[in-house]
């Protein structure tokens, strides 16, 4: 593991104080996985490159005075935690982890005590989190969350009120490009991903239900 963790902040160098974050945070995650199952066991060996280095990449595309993110399903902390460490060093920094399961959500709460990390775990489903997240939100992250169309309906409370959004996607995402510009527009950019190969970074700058929200097609 040592020589999985060397390649990853070779890849993506963070500072010293979060590098020992970061190192927090994994032997929680290697403490806690026999009984939690967090992520897949087969990811373990490569558990710096595989989660932390696919998560950490997303820091350099944050908008230039970002503080505020919302992570949907943030699992055990990817991308969410491990952006709230990217961002401990920044004022005013603030990360929304929203987890619906409960063993999940605990584990998070622990991580970000033991890292320091500035995270606040919303331990509810996304449609009912939301709501309770105060103040505006500048980034909405997820990470191997849904289908496209099912993330940006999801998404849409915060990108209508001005969030951008920060989505890892798979070798899939222009064919399900293709199948959201049925239902919504939207105004994207991408990025190729450091960490897997034919993956993106997907920045959502705008979107809007080409039906709006709540309303239904009149019959002619």
């Amino acid at each position: 593991m040592a020589a999985d963790r060397a390649r990853a902040l070779d890849l993506l160098p963070v500072s010293r104080e979060n590098a020992e974050r970061l190192d927090r945070f994994v032997a929680l995650l290697l403490k806690w996985q026999p009984a939690q199952n967090l992520v897949s066991a087969a990811t373990l060996p490569n558990v710096w490159t595989r989660h932390i280095a696919d998560s950490l990449q997303l820091a350099a595309h944050l908008p230039p005075g970002a503080r505020v993110v919302a992570d949907l399903g943030s699992g055990a902390g990817f991308p969410g935690l491990v952006l709230a460490i990217a961002l401990a060093e920044r004022e005013g920094a603030r990360v929304h982890l929203v987890e619906s399961n409960q063993r999940k959500a605990a584990f998070l709460r622990e991580a970000a005590r033991v890292t320091g990390a500035p995270a606040t775990v919303h331990a509810a489903r996304i449609e009912a989190a939301l709501p309770e997240i105060a103040g505006p939100v500048d980034v909405v992250t997820a990470r191997a969350l849904a289908p496209l169309p099912d993330l940006i309906a999801l998404a849409y409370p915060l990108l209508k009120t001005g969030a951008i959004g920060l989505f890892l996607k798979g070798q899939d995402v222009e064919r399900e490009l293709t199948e959201i510009s049925k239902s919504w527009t939207l105004q994207t950019a991408s990025a190729p991903s450091l960490t897997e190969a034919g993956g993106c970074i997907l920045r959502v700058d705008r979107a809007e239900p080409l039906v709006p929200r709540g309303s239904s097609r009149t019959q002619p």
